[in-house]
């Protein structure tokens, strides 16, 4: 009887253990998911922010620069194409300086100019370099203004890279999950060894056996699965009052409830697949390893 306990008691510790284990494997696939969501939103937000200017020669009246302004706005990398006629350009200069050109020259000595942000897709340096020739190439343009794009590469791939790290962490937690629950699934059957071998000497098929033990680690799995959906929840609405307000403005609501309910039906395959198979493979053991 005194053994029996014990082994009751190991097994739920064996159980409890693998809650928490598999919690923190999905804390870690979560904050992998989040951190790629919001990583991609604002890479997208950064590079939907990068504009080029399109400055046309000093001969080129307003009619031509809308021409050009047209084209460029049914390009697929062109958002917004904005027209800044010769007065415009005037305007905002002596806004800005105070300084009339037109006083001081007799003439307006600015040309039109044309400003539009890029799609997402084309903010890379090799694909705005593309962009700059082909605008260099139309009639009146006398030069195109771009910035310097690297930066958003550099964030990019940095982005990646801690991606794949915090990958290889949760695929190694994944590793000592199935460990965990091996050993779970070994004590629930040297607890009930003797209803086993009387199951089997009635003929009792392998799936009806292992049926409980899949059920019992799948619903571990669920509820760790609902721990770690619930404590990225709570870090998600409590990022105002912790300060990481900026770090989960990228990622929609909808994203996060995405992402929860991806970890709980992840922990519920990671411990039925683990007791599944822990469990084929206790019962195609011969009797006596059985009870070992």
């Amino acid at each position: 009887m005194k053994q029996h306990k014990e082994v009751k008691i190991s097994y739920f510790a064996a159980h409890l253990t693998t809650i928490v284990s598999v919690t923190l494997v999905l804390l870690i696939i979560g904050t992998i998911a989040l951190v790629s969501l919001g990583a991609a939103g604002e890479s997208r937000r950064l590079r939907e922010k990068i504009e080029l200017s399109v400055v046309m020669a000093d001969t080129v009246g307003n009619d031509r620069a809308a021409q050009v302004c047209d084209i460029v706005a049914t390009q697929p990398y062109a958002r917004g194409a904005r027209l800044i006629t010769r007065e415009e350009a005037l305007h905002i200069w002596t806004e800005e300086t105070g300084e009339d050109l037109e006083e001081t020259f007799g003439v307006n000595p600015l040309s039109p100019e044309i400003t539009f942000s890029v799609a997402a897709d084309y903010a890379s340096p090799a694909k705005l370099k593309a962009i700059s020739a082909g605008l260099m190439k139309l009639s009146g343009v006398e030069a195109v203004a771009a910035p310097d794009a690297s930066m958003v590469e550099a964030m990019h791939r940095n982005i990646e890279r801690l991606t794949l790290i915090l990958g290889g962490i949760a695929l190694v937690m994944i590793v000592i999950s199935f460990v965990l629950i091996n050993n779970t699934v070994h004590l629930s059957i040297h607890s009930r060894r003797f209803t086993i071998h009387t199951m089997q000497l009635v003929g009792a098929t392998h799936g009806f056996i292992r049926r409980p033990f899949v059920g019992n680690a799948m619903i571990s799995g669920l509820i760790a699965g609902l721990i770690a959906s619930g404590i990225l929840a709570a870090v998600y609405f409590s990022a105002p009052e912790l300060g990481l307000e900026d770090a989960v403005a990228a990622i929609p609501r909808e994203a996060l409830a995405l992402t929860a309910a991806m970890l709980v039906c992840i922990g519920a395959l990671i411990c039925a697949l683990a007791a599944s198979i822990a469990t084929t493979r206790y019962l195609l053991k011969d009797y006596d390893q059985l009870f070992r």
